[in-house]
C-alpha cells in the first residue's frame, strides 16, 4: 500500500510557510548576534591547570571590572574562551591581570586575539555571498543533471523546486539562532555558517535522490500520470531517506548531549537543518514539482 504524499501537500505548505515566516520575522526583529569573527572584537583564551571556575564565577569577575557584552565559553577540558567587543588597552590590561594573578591558570596559556570590525564586516559579506553562490551553483547543477527530461516538467523547474527547498532549510536554523542570540546571547559564528553550507549539500543530495527516482520512473513509464509517478517515487525512496537522516541525527544528538561545548552550536545548527532538509526533500521539493506540473496543465 502506497502513502498518498501528494494528497496532503497543502498541510506541508502551511507548516513550512509558518516556520519560514516565523524565521524571517525573527531575523528581521531580533537580527543575528554576529560573533567576533564577523563583528570584530577580542578573544581571550585561558587554560587552567586543574578544575576551571564556573562560567558564572568568571562572568562576575569580568562584570566587576566594567566589561560589557562579553560571553564566556568552555573549550576542551581545561580551556576557557572569552569573547568581547573591541576594548581599550586599559581594559585589556585589567582583564589580563585578573588571570595572570590567578594561580590555577597556566601563565603561558593566556592569549589575546583581535579581529578588527573592518575585517569582520568583510567576512560577513563574503559569508553571505558564499551561501547565495552555493545555492545558485546547486540550481545550475540540478538543471544540468536533469537536462535529458524536459517532459512533462522542464529541467530548470526541478532547479526552482530545489532552491525553494534550500531556502527553507537554511532559513529555519538561521531563525532559530536569531532567537537564541536575542534571548540567550548565542553568537552566529563561523562554525554555524559552516553548518549552514553543510546543510545545503546534505539537503540537495537527499532531494536529488528523489528526483533521480522520478526520472527513472518517467523513463520506464511507471505510472498513469506524472503525479502518480511522483507519489510512487516518494514511496520508493522514503525508507532510504529516513534511515539516512536518523543515523545522522543520532550522531548529532550525541554531539549535543556529550560533545565538547565548543561544538554544540555547530551540532545544533546541523541537527535542525538536516532534520528539515530531510523533511523538505520528502514533503516539499517533490510535491512542488507535482504542483508546477498541475499548474501548467490547468493553464493550457
Amino acid at each position: 500500500m502506497q502513502i498518498p504524499f501528494l494528497k496532503y501537500s497543502k498541510i506541508y505548505y502551511i507548516f513550512s510557510g509558518i516556520l519560514v515566516g516565523a524565521s524571517i520575522l525573527a531575523i528581521l526583529v531580533f537580527g543575528l548576534n554576529w560573533g567576533i569573527d564577523f563583528a570584530g572584537g577580542s578573544i581571550l583564551k585561558i587554560s587552567y591547570i586543574n578544575e576551571r571556575p564556573s562560567t558564572q564565577e568568571l562572568s562576575n569577575k569580568l562584570t566587576e571590572l566594567g566589561l560589557k557584552n562579553f560571553s564566556v565559553r568552555f573549550s576542551g577540558n581545561k580551556e576557557v574562551v572569552i569573547r568581547m567587543p573591541e576594548i581599550s588597552q586599559e581594559m585589556k590590561d585589567k582583564v589580563s591581570d585578573v588571570f595572570y594573578n590567578t594561580e590555577q591558570v597556566e601563565k603561558g596559556s593566556i592569549s589575546f586575539e583581535f579581529v578588527s570590525p573592518t575585517v569582520g564586516g568583510e567576512s560577513k559579506t563574503k559569508s553571505i555571498w558564499a551561501v547565495f553562490l552555493s545555492i545558485i551553483a546547486i540550481v545550475l547543477y540540478v538543471a544540468f543533471a536533469f537536462r535529458k527530461i524536459s517532459r512533462p516538467v522542464k529541467s530548470w523547474e526541478y532547479g526552482v523546486a530545489t532552491v525553494i527547498a534550500l531556502f527553507h532549510d537554511v532559513l529555519i536554523p538561521t531563525g532559530v539562532f536569531a532567537v537564541l542570540g536575542h534571548f540567550w546571547g548565542v553568537e552566529f559564528s563561523i562554525p554555524i555558517l559552516t553548518a549552514l553550507l553543510t546543510i545545503l549539500g546534505y539537503s540537495v543530495n537527499d532531494t536529488v535522490v528523489v528526483f533521480d527516482r522520478i526520472r527513472e520512473n518517467l523513463i520506464k513509464g511507471a505510472g498513469d500520470s506524472f503525479t502518480d509517478i511522483v507519489n510512487k517515487s516518494l514511496n520508493q525512496t522514503i525508507g532510504r531517506s529516513l534511515n539516512t537522516v536518523f543515523t545522522v541525527l543520532i550522531v548529532l544528538l550525541s554531539m549535543l548531549l556529550f560533545g565538547d561545548p565548543s561544538l554544540r552550536d555547530f551540532a545544533l545548527a546541523l541537527f535542525i537543518g538536516i532534520f528539515f532538509g530531510a523533511y523538505s526533500s520528502i514533503f516539499l521539493a517533490s510535491t512542488l514539482i507535482a504542483q508546477i506540473y498541475n499548474f501548467q496543465r490547468r493553464a493550457r
